[in-house]
């Protein structure tokens, strides 16, 4: 195979090893040298520079060949002076010798600012540098784009962190192309790119398993599934909660590196390094994969891989499903203290991973000193670059693979000369790869003439996976028939079942009886995946049907988060009447409580006066269950939350004066009338005396200032924290009734200048903005989402700015709560 040899002698599990005091680069070869893996694995070279630099993301074509995207223009300085310099490009690299390592380099696009995505299609090229999308071309056969058509123009944004624009671009098992943050999904349809609007989950990377599941992840969060499409949820604008997408899947966090890493961007966190100076959990997890290849040992199929490149490293995680249907991972190493893939070179900074047509893993590296934008770069890390000599060289990369000594890298395969039938054969290949490419060759292709064979193998193929491929494949070639739907909504495979289920939402307006049979006859299905997709897409049933077949989705399954909120994705503004249906006929207290505290919240959320007023004078009502009430009263708690320290109140507006629940705090020493009574407290309506002064409204000043600051919120903020101020799950917290947005204006300026602490860190920003900038964004997110704060003046900003100075590290929430002004 390759000439360069791999750390086959290394011992394992290997121990903490000593860190010089400098971090020189490191040959190919002498990087080889230092990795640690588990008896019998081994790593090789694929390619290196100057063949290839700076990747950080790839795919592979029909061909085999490697398209990658360069990030060349990425903090070439702790200043990031030059980042936005038009440098990046997309490459392919191509085995023309065939011994394994990449040997000859095209520059097929250049002239990119910080490219993030390409997926190689049989259309053309999808390429994502922010802010654009292109479709490119090579129509003359020179493995050079000569035709480039912009699809979308609000793929990122170059004034945020590179981390927070979107990629992914990954070919789903629904013959979708999905990605991660960004609000969209697209579809091959007629020649075109179709865009469908769908919730923006993840940071960095995207993956998916045999059955279609697609992961996604965050700097601190590894591993997250989506259980259901995530389509669903763009169904209904008055939901909170999307249970069932990006939930996190991890059973711990913790990561184990070979060598001191304190070049970490809160390595002066406490609890952020061992006693050894290692890396104690996540700060910076990357692009993940689900290994789907043949070429490794078995036990690895269906196995996460996660990337860590500030502790050089790269994790692996075995999946088991619970009772309750939902995956947990573990670290099979974590009682040995070690990770699957470690290095004593800090350079080694793996970013992305994918199952390869040979069948190994792939690894990129962007091997370089410096891993954290400058927007986020703490001044602990700039000294931590400067001691040990980080920012340069750059312009440097390599590509790995991981193999087995049990077995050999597959052939290099070339499916784009295949006949149909050929392709056909494909989908039960052994290795997820050669499956996906041969489905979306054949639905990109409409290749009508595989059709008998595909529903051949719908039904007749003893892999599940291959079954499964097929239907999907017959969904893109719009030759799906009732007979094959009914085979596969009694498939012996759940995922057969759950994907029949979706597939035939088709059918439901012109084959309303029947399907709405079927469907209801599933309702004692057994399998969490099957209940899931049967709650998600009887919401695509036809009213009246709808809600009917809802109500017993939700008698028979109620107990299970995820269904009940796939339920309210699927009312279509009926919530209400969904709601007074179910306190009316609903007995069973355990399971309605929880769906009726969800379906108050998107009542309330929905703002209709008298849908609110009816529950209101439920609440108060002492002639209803108790039970109920409190569940009513659940649900308008978390909307109208009680303050935090040193904040005020959301007030929750009404139409009209609430009499029957002012009438109910008078049940003197019933639980249910203290907590109605302090919910009162946050509840304004039309002359309702004022217990409090509200904040005058703004000056001519205050609004030019509020105007500012919502312009720099939605350049700087917005991609994390969200344009509605909700924030993102694992990567930003809510604004929205935050205690810090809506206390103490002295303690939001700290946060913006220096940055806080926590599970979800914020950045610093004060020293990208002026005082009257930062007086700004604080004005905004105090008077925005319904806050009702005093707006904060720019001399505020300079009289903290001046008491802070000489800060270097972000304010933790002890530290803040100890301030008093």
């Amino acid at each position: 195979m390759l000439s360069l040899a791999a750390c086959g002698e290394q011992s394992w599990p290997p121990e903490v090893q000593p860190a010089p005091d400098k971090s020189p680069v490191l040959s190919p070869a002498k990087a080889l040298e230092s990795f640690y893996l588990p008896p019998g694995y081994d790593i090789q070279l694929v390619a290196s520079e100057p063949l290839v630099v700076d990747p950080v993301a790839m795919d592979f074509d029909a061909q085999g060949r490697l398209w990658v995207a360069e990030m060349r223009s990425y903090m070439p300085n702790v200043e990031g002076e030059g980042e936005k310099k038009p440098t990046g490009k997309i490459v392919v690299l191509e085995d023309t010798s065939g011994n394994g390592r990449m040997d000859k380099r095209t520059v097929y696009l250049d002239s990119l600012i910080l490219p993030r995505a390409v997926k190689a299609l049989d259309h053309g090229v999808l390429v994502g540098a922010p802010p654009n999308l292109w479709m490119t071309e090579d129509t003359t056969g020179d493995l050079k784009a000569d035709a480039i058509h912009k699809i979308r123009s609000d793929f990122g944004d170059l004034s945020v962190n590179p981390e927070s624009n979107p990629n992914g671009l990954m070919w789903g098992i629904d013959n979708w192309i999905h990605t991660t943050h960004y609000d969209g999904r697209f579809q091959l349809r007629d020649g075109q790119l179709h865009y469908d609007k769908t919730p923006s989950l993840g940071q960095w990377g995207i993956t998916k398993d045999s059955y279609g599941r697609i992961y996604r992840n965050s700097n601190s969060n590894p591993m997250a599934v989506d259980y259901i499409s995530s389509h669903y949820y763009s169904r209904n604008k008055d939901l909170d909660q999307q249970r069932g997408l990006y939930e996190s899947i991890y059973k711990n966090k913790t990561v184990w590196p070979v060598r001191p890493t304190t070049g970490i961007n809160r390595g002066y966190r406490e609890g952020m390094l061992r006693d050894d100076s290692t890396l104690t959990r996540y700060t910076s997890a990357s692009a993940l994969a689900v290994y789907r290849g043949d070429k490794l040992p078995g036990e690895l199929r269906g196995d996460v891989f996660v990337p860590e490149p500030a502790g050089n490293l790269v994790q692996r995680y075995v999946l088991k499903k619970q009772r309750d249907g939902s995956l947990i991972g573990h670290n099979p190493y974590e009682d040995l203290k070690a990770d699957f893939l470690t290095s004593t070179d800090e350079r080694f900074r793996p970013v992305n991973i994918y199952t390869a047509p040979d069948g190994t893993l792939y690894i990129l590296d962007m091997y370089r000193g410096i891993i954290q934008n400058q927007l986020f770069l703490t001044n602990y890390l700039k000294t931590e670059i400067e001691k040990r000599g980080l920012e340069k060289p750059i312009g440097l990369g390599r590509i790995y693979r991981i193999i087995h000594d049990s077995t050999i890298p597959g052939p290099t395969p070339d499916l784009s000369s295949k006949s149909p039938e050929e392709l056909a054969s494909y989908l039960n290949h052994p290795n997820g790869w050669w499956r996906d490419t041969a489905q979306r060759l054949l639905v990109e292709r409409q290749a009508d003439s595989v059709v008998p064979k595909l529903r051949q193998l719908a039904t007749d193929s003893e892999k599940d996976y291959a079954r499964l491929h097929a239907l999907w494949t017959l969904n893109g070639l719009d030759a799906i028939n009732d007979d094959l739907l009914d085979a596969a909504l009694s498939d012996s495979s759940p995922h057969l079942r759950a994907a029949a289920i979706r597939i035939a939402e088709a059918e439901f307006s012109s084959h309303t009886d029947s399907y709405h049979q079927k469907l209801i006859s599933l309702l004692d299905d057994s399998a969490h995946v099957v209940q899931r997709q049967l709650a998600a897409s009887i919401g695509e049933l036809p009213s009246p049907e709808r809600s009917a077949a809802l109500m017993k989705m939700v008698k028979a399954h109620g107990n299970d988060p995820i269904v009940v909120n796939l339920v309210l994705s699927g009312l279509g503004n009926q919530e209400f009447s969904f709601l007074s249906g179910l306190l009316d006929q609903f007995p069973d207290q355990q399971i309605a409580s929880k769906t009726i505290e969800r379906l108050t919240r998107a009542v309330l959320n929905s703002g209709s006066g008298n849908h609110i007023s009816s529950l209101l004078n439920r609440i108060g009502d002492q002639q209803k269950p108790v039970w109920q009430r409190r569940s009513l009263l659940a649900g308008l708690e978390e909307v109208a939350p009680e303050p935090s320290s040193g904040g005020s109140p959301r007030l929750f507006e009404l139409d009209n004066k609430p009499i029957a629940l002012l009438d109910a705090t008078s049940e003197t020493g019933d639980p249910l009338a203290r907590r109605i009574d302090k919910m009162i407290k946050r509840l304004d309506w039309p002359g309702k005396p004022k217990a409090e002064p509200t904040p005058e409204p703004l000056t001519p000043d205050e609004k030019e200032r509020f105007e500012l600051g919502k312009q720099l919120f939605a350049t700087s903020c917005g991609s994390c924290h969200q344009e509605d101020g909700k924030g993102m799950k694992g990567m930003a917290p809510p604004l929205v009734n935050s205690k810090w947005v809506l206390g103490k204006p002295s303690h939001l300026i700290r946060i913006l200048l220096d940055g806080k602490e926590g599970e979800m860190r914020m950045p610093p920003v004060g020293d990208r903005y002026s005082d009257e900038e930062i007086a700004a964004i604080a004005t905004y997110i105090r008077q925005a989402w319904g806050h009702k704060e005093h707006p904060v003046p720019p001399s505020l900003v300079m009289e903290v700015r001046g008491a802070s100075t000489g800060r270097d590290h972000p304010w933790t929430d002890e530290e803040l709560n100890s301030h008093r002004h």
